[in-house]
């Protein structure tokens, strides 16, 4: 068993060790961004294929250990970033909890509601901190419009929408056995709109009942390359949420929410547009605190390789805040499941044909129901 060690990190903060379960494409994020911290140190990673592991590890100057077992033995292992495929993040982070280890879960929080209930049920169990990715609430445009929101300059909330028009090449789907399926990804709006479905709930608020369709248009897959929804808000608020994989060349996130009080736009973490009454009527013109601008097209619209790290960091760093602080992190394993229970009921409206009440039951809204 190695020996722990504790280096003084950003501000005298302990510096806590990282290890990584899984080396595909995301687990490059996860390490880069603990490696922009000085208050973490990525000291080990493990893949079912030993030679990815040995790979994130010799460019990232950690060990690779041979199985997860290895990793969770380490004492100088404190966090696991989950990164495997999101089917198994219950399974290895129940694993985690147990022996001890602060969590960081890759969006989604697992794919069913019964297992990201088993999962949050272990991390409280085990007294360990559990954050689940949605690192796009650190975006500097959505702390800006949270904090709109709080003053109340929006008013009161009348409609929100949500996008995601991406795209992604059958090779995306054919990399990888698990990619395109039910039991282990999910689709469009599971894999891809879930983060700006958690923007959406972040800023609307909790959402009373789902009428949706999805369909598979330009992909040799099980699960959905493009899904849509009506949403009705407890607030009485109505929203879109869409998301897609078959839109080329893939375009910016965009949310917009609109209140009595105005608008706000926001693509890519950016605010785009920022229209509110009280501005308008006292200047006679809009508030002039953002131009409107062309849309953008990020980087990981087109690929997932094309990720910025810098929002991660970011909530890694809270996460690390919460556990020294002995407080939640800004983003819960309930926030996760929370998005996870409107995508089950996505499918299961577009599924049944019908309207989909909130809260769901478990059982009903796991996405693999009728998918076999």
């Amino acid at each position: 068993m190695t020996q722990r060690v504790w280096m003084r990190g950003n501000g005298g903060r302990s510096t806590r060790g990282f290890g990584i379960v899984g080396a595909g494409v995301i687990s490059l994020t996860h390490a880069d961004a603990i490696a922009s911290l000085p208050a973490a140190r990525l000291v080990a990673v493990t893949d079912v294929e030993p030679a990815r592991a040995k790979s994130l590890a010799a460019s990232h100057d950690c060990a690779a250990e041979p199985d997860l077992d290895a990793l969770l033995a380490r004492d100088d292992v404190d966090v696991v970033s989950v990164c495997v495929p999101s089917g198994l993040h219950a399974e290895v982070g129940v694993r985690a909890a147990a022996a001890g280890k602060h969590l960081v879960i890759e969006k989604p929080v697992d794919v069913s509601l019964r297992a990201a209930d088993r999962l949050i049920a272990a991390a409280r169990a085990a007294g360990v901190v559990l954050t689940v990715i949605s690192q796009h609430r650190f975006d500097q445009g959505l702390i800006e419009l949270r904090r709109l929101l709080a003053a109340g300059q929006l008013g009161r909330l009348v409609l929100g929408e949500a996008s995601t028009k991406w795209y992604r090449s059958q090779g995306y789907y054919d990399s990888a056995a698990w990619r395109g399926t039910w039991a282990l990804d999910g689709g469009s709006l599971m894999n891809q709109g879930i983060h700006y479905l958690d923007l959406l709930l972040w800023t609307m608020g909790p959402v009373a009942e789902v009428t949706a369709l999805f369909s598979t248009q330009t992909h040799q897959i099980e699960v959905e390359d493009a899904a849509l929804a009506l949403l009705r808000f407890a607030s009485g608020a109505v929203g879109t949420l869409v998301a897609s994989t078959a839109v080329f060349p893939g375009f910016a996130q965009r949310l917009e929410i609109s209140g009595t009080g105005g608008t706000v736009v926001i693509e890519d973490g950016e605010i785009i547009r920022r229209e509110l009454s009280a501005a308008r009527a006292e200047t006679g013109s809009p508030d002039g605190s953002a131009t409107p601008r062309g849309s953008a097209r990020s980087a990981a619209a087109a690929t997932p390789a094309g990720l910025e790290i810098a929002s991660h960091a970011a909530q890694i760093s809270d996460l690390l805040d919460a556990i020294d602080e002995g407080r939640a992190p800004a983003v819960t394993g309930e926030d996760g499941r929370a998005a996870l229970e409107i995508v089950c009921a996505v499918y299961e409206s577009a599924r049944d044909g019908r309207t989909v009440r909130l809260p769901a039951v478990p059982h009903r809204s796991d996405n693999q129901r009728g998918s076999s």
